[in-house]
This record gives structure tokens, C-alpha cells and sequence, in this order.
């Protein structure tokens, strides 16, 4: 079993992959500290020192390596993941990928909280915050919403997140 959270910065994704993961037993990634870790840089070094594409390149070398030498896991991916290489078609032909839509509203008010947590949008007002979030949300949605599992929820359960895993697999 594989299973690829994907969304917007604070939507949950890293949060329900290590709850999914404790919960079923699967180990559980998150692909930006995977970067990080084989990198050794931030993500803030890589794409102010390296530039996007080779934050990328690196991304899509782990989301590969995670996939080919686990059986089972449950992977939080970054935001903009789908949104390159084709990952979305790769991660759908290798697992289950799940969307954790939030809506604009409840991803505003998260971020505004976790401002200090976030370099790309640490910043940033309130007010470009959230301009921010419509601009980036509309250009990712077209990726999001090639997900296996669209839940379209601000507040969600771990049930309802593991509902439509072993729903359709039954």
C-alpha cells in the first residue's frame, strides 16, 4: 500500500501521513525533509542557492527512490509536487494519491499562524498571504485535482482519511 498526500501548505498532509502511518503500521515520509536530508540544506538554501528546478529534480530523484524501495508507505508531499515531471500520473500508477482540499479561508488562517515556520511566505502580510494562496491554489488545482481521493474538507477525521483507502480496496 502506497499512499501520496498531496495539497496546499497547511492543509494537513504531513500531520494525517504520520497519523495514517502510526494508525495502519506503514512508515510514514515527508518528501521536503527527505530532500533535506539527502541534500543537506533547507529547502530555503536549496532554492535560494540551487534555484527551483534543482530543488525539483532533487524532489522527484526521492519521491522515486521512496516508491521503488518501500512496499507500503504513507507520503506527505510537498505542495507543488504534483506539479512537475508528471509526478501526479506517477504517483497515481504507483499508489493511492489523496487531496487534502482545504478551502481558502481555513488555509489562510492556518499559514497566518505558521507564518515563522514557512520561508515562501514567511514575509508576507495577511493580506498577500492570502493573495498568495487564490494565485498559487489556481495555477496547483489542475494537478490536485487528478488525486484518487479528493476529500474536500476543512475539518477531517482520521476516519474519514482512511475511509477511501480501504473502502475501494475491499
Amino acid at each position: 500500500m502506497k499512499i501520496y498526500l498531496i495539497g496546499f501548505m497547511g492543509c494537513g498532509k504531513t500531520h494525517w501521513a504520520k497519523e495514517i502511518g502510526q494508525k495502519i503500521g506503514i512508515p510514514f515520509f515527508d518528501l521536503d525533509h527527505q530532500v533535506v536530508q539527502s541534500e543537506k540544506k533547507s529547502i530555503n538554501q536549496l532554492f535560494s542557492e540551487e534555484g527551483e528546478e534543482y530543488f525539483r529534480i532533487k524532489e522527484k530523484e526521492n519521491l522515486s527512490f521512496i516508491t521503488e524501495t518501500n512496499a507500503s508507505f504513507v507520503m506527505a508531499c510537498g505542495g507543488g509536487t504534483p506539479c512537475f515531471f508528471n509526478n501526479i500520473d506517477y504517483m497515481n500508477k504507483n499508489g493511492t494519491t489523496i487531496w487534502i482540499n482545504c478551502s481558502i479561508d481555513c488555509l489562510h488562517a492556518r499559514l497566518v499562524k505558521e507564518k515563522d515556520k514557512r520561508p515562501l511566505v514567511r514575509e508576507l502580510s495577511d493580506e498577500e498571504l492570502r493573495s498568495y494562496i487564490i494565485k498559487k491554489y489556481a495555477d496547483r488545482k489542475i494537478f490536485y485535482q487528478q488525486a484518487a481521493v479528493i476529500l474536500n474538507e476543512d475539518h477531517i477525521t482520521l476516519e474519514k482519511m482512511l475511509d477511501p483507502i480501504f473502502h475501494d480496496k475491499g
